[in-house]
């Protein structure tokens, strides 16, 4: 694989202060998701020109660099989303914008940080502003559901293994570990284990031309880039019961 300079004026140091400050706050409310992008920039140091070294030594990689298209423009065009036929990737993710509320512009609201490096005009972070923008694709695509704790840390795990970042393991590291207490069994942690394994077992997603990929079957797309059925994770979402509920209840009562 080509080997790419850091990006620009980056120490390359991890700040794991920040890390584990925000890690903390994290576990304390699961719905402050800025914690999150706190996290990823304090330790995915390096991890944005990997991966853009990685596409770009793909057979469609360097087109897609060259294209430079900014998703989140494209996920939160109205007409854009309605395009996609039933049964496809797209008519999924459409789903998921209308049963969720969630939605491309309101990731990137909540992913602005002060001296946000994904902000500025370079390939590395338009290269992390794609990683951030095909969160919630893959969200569609594993069946790991995002209103939920244990479908984000499966899916966080799932995104270890496809682009690194020591951010995305201390989350989902720190998810299972609070489920263990929790929880009082493997369940939680089970179903994030499989979520890695899932990722490293599946093709590189971020290799992908998405504005094809969102117009392919769900079912042959799934097929041909390796996702597995989640087992343990449908298992622990059907066997949890009280205990999910008891960690959503945790989880809000000291928001």
């Amino acid at each position: 694989m080509a080997q790419l300079p850091p990006f620009p004026g980056t120490s390359g140091r991890r700040d794991w202060r920040t890390a584990f400050d925000a890690v903390g706050k994290l576990m304390a409310n699961g719905d402050d998701t800025q914690q999150v992008f706190r996290i990823m920039r304090a330790l995915n140091v390096g991890n944005a020109p990997q991966n853009y070294a990685r596409l770009i030594a793909t057979e469609q990689g360097g087109r897609i660099a060259y294209e430079r298209v900014e998703l989140a423009q494209r996920f939160s065009d109205p007409a854009f989303v309605a395009s996609f036929a039933p049964g496809t990737v797209g008519a999924a993710y459409r789903t998921f914008l209308e049963t969720t509320g969630y939605s491309a512009d309101g990731l990137v609201e909540v992913s602005k940080l002060e001296g946000d490096p994904e902000a500025v005009d370079h390939p590395y972070a338009w290269m992390g502003r794609r990683i951030r923008d095909t969160h919630d694709i893959w969200h569609v695509i594993t069946g790991y559901q995002a209103d939920e704790p244990m479908g984000e840390a499966a899916l966080v795990a799932f995104s270890f293994a496809q682009v690194g970042g020591l951010g995305w393991a201390l989350i989902g590291t720190a998810a299972a570990l609070k489920s263990l207490r929790v929880a009082k069994n493997r369940l939680f942690a089970d179903a994030v284990w499989e979520g890695y394994r899932h990722g490293r077992a599946a093709r590189w997603l971020q290799g992908e031309d998405y504005l094809t990929l969102l117009h392919e079957p769900m079912d042959a797309a799934r097929a041909r880039l390796g996702i597995r059925e989640p087992v343990a994770y449908r298992r622990a979402q059907r066997e949890l019961g009280a205990a999910m509920a008891d960690f959503l209840k945790e989880r809000r009562a000291v928001a």
